[in-house]
């Protein structure tokens, strides 16, 4: 295992991290099916993973994330404490809810997180965020307290995480990416306010879909060829820590570029070319390229999940793409992508599935 920086924090941390997600018990949205883990068989799984290298944990207040919140806090006890690092994060953005949410997973993990993370920032509540006495003013304040060690901000669009990255009250970022869905990684390699954040990234697999496609070994080594401080990988027996920790993966010295990856999964689909860079904007209000990954996911063996996601919105997304005359996401689209035709063609599987 190799380490690398965590932007300005003074931390080193490992290149692979270890998510919480697959050990967590008990009936909530985010688990997956085939995990249910005890707390014995995720302290072991956790010890596995910590003998192999991994030094960053992240895992979400409870009920969000079940109890692998608490299951972290038992493991990170006694002398372990002082050689892992803890991220965690709560959904809140209201300074308020986050001020009491952060107390709330102190006393769960019996101990302070390292890195504190606003969870899922989206454009609904930017401003709330990053008001005064929002989310963001809360974390700073638990941080002169001592609470805290570190701020962070968590969340899959390109212009928060910059915001963040532009706000002196954010230490850590968490974005989103992978070999596939590259184009916001691109975007802060060539963005320099990003290097003196600490920045993790989480969906290197794509919810577990790419494996089927790439080695893992290309997978993590594609995103780690980023200047991003550790990739995100939710671990769930000791199989997979020994697949994502056992070895060097460091920057894979072939990694493939965005056409060979569709010429690789058009084998099985045609996908639709999109890296998710986020530059396309919607008039009104589609988010274009959250369209075409749930339509590339339906197609990679999501498709029961892709398909509840597109019938949220895609009738009315599909009929005001049809009347617009303007159409500006043509010209946003470095790949040319025909938008409007690929919003009818979603739409079209939707339709011939529900």
């Amino acid at each position: 295992m190799r380490y690398r920086k965590l932007g300005s924090t003074g931390l080193m941390v490992s290149e692979v991290s270890f998510g919480t997600i697959p050990i967590l018990k008990g009936s909530v949205p985010v688990l997956p099916k085939y995990y249910n883990l005890s707390e014995e068989q995720a302290l072991a799984v956790m010890d596995h993973a910590f003998r192999l290298g991994c030094n960053l944990f992240d895992t979400a207040i409870v009920p969000e994330y079940g109890d692998a919140e608490r299951k972290l806090g038992r493991f990170a006890s006694g002398d372990r404490r002082k050689k892992i690092i803890i991220s965690d994060k709560a959904r809140f953005f209201d300074g308020n809810e986050m001020y009491m949410a952060v107390l709330e997973s102190c006393e769960n993990l019996g101990t302070w997180p390292d890195v504190y993370f606003v969870h899922q920032a989206d454009w609904d509540h930017e401003e709330e965020i990053f008001q005064k006495g929002g989310a963001l003013d809360a974390l700073s304040q638990l941080k002169e307290e001592g609470r805290i060690r570190f701020t962070g901000l968590a969340s899959h669009y390109y212009d928060i995480l910059l915001r963040g990255a532009e706000d002196p009250r954010v230490d850590v970022l968490q974005g989103s990416g992978n070999l596939l869905e590259r184009g916001m990684l691109d975007r802060i390699r060539k963005e320099p306010v990003f290097r003196q954040k600490g920045m993790v990234i989480n969906k290197v697999y794509a919810a577990g879909l790419l494996p089927g496609f790439f080695s893992t070994r290309v997978l993590l080594g594609s995103v780690l060829s980023y200047p991003v401080s550790s990739v995100l990988i939710g671990i769930g027996s000791a199989e997979q820590a020994d697949e994502a920790f056992g070895r060097d993966m460091g920057c894979e010295s072939v990694i493939p570029d965005f056409e060979q990856v569709l010429s690789v999964l058009e084998k099985d689909f045609i996908p639709i070319p999109c890296d998710r860079c986020q530059r396309c904007r919607c008039p009104y209000g589609t988010e274009i390229h959250t369209v075409f990954r749930q339509y590339n996911y339906f197609f990679l063996g999501k498709d029961h999940w892709a398909l509840r996601k597109l019938d949220m919105g895609i009738r009315k997304s599909a009929q005001l793409c049809r009347t617009c005359t303007d159409m500006p996401c043509l010209s946003m689209c470095p790949y040319g992508i025909w938008i409007p035709d690929e919003i009818q063609r979603v739409f079209e599987l939707v339709k011939r599935y529900l």
